[in-house]
């Protein structure tokens, strides 16, 4: 399954570049890691309190 989701983002990510400029590609880039992130957070894969804590040492 995941290399057909790299392959969609992949496609997706060159028709942001070429259409809508780096920004675009740019902005693509960043929503598809965070929604990557969220995706493997619901699964409970990381776990983002431990991500976003402050730690003392």
């Amino acid at each position: 399954m995941w290399p057909i989701v790299g392959l969609a983002f992949g496609t997706v990510l060159g028709l942001a570049g070429a259409f809508g400029g780096f920004v675009a590609f740019a902005l693509v880039l960043v929503l598809g890691v965070i929604g990557f992130v969220a995706g493997r957070a619901m699964e409970g894969e990381v776990d983002l309190a431990e991500l976003f804590s402050r730690r003392s040492a």
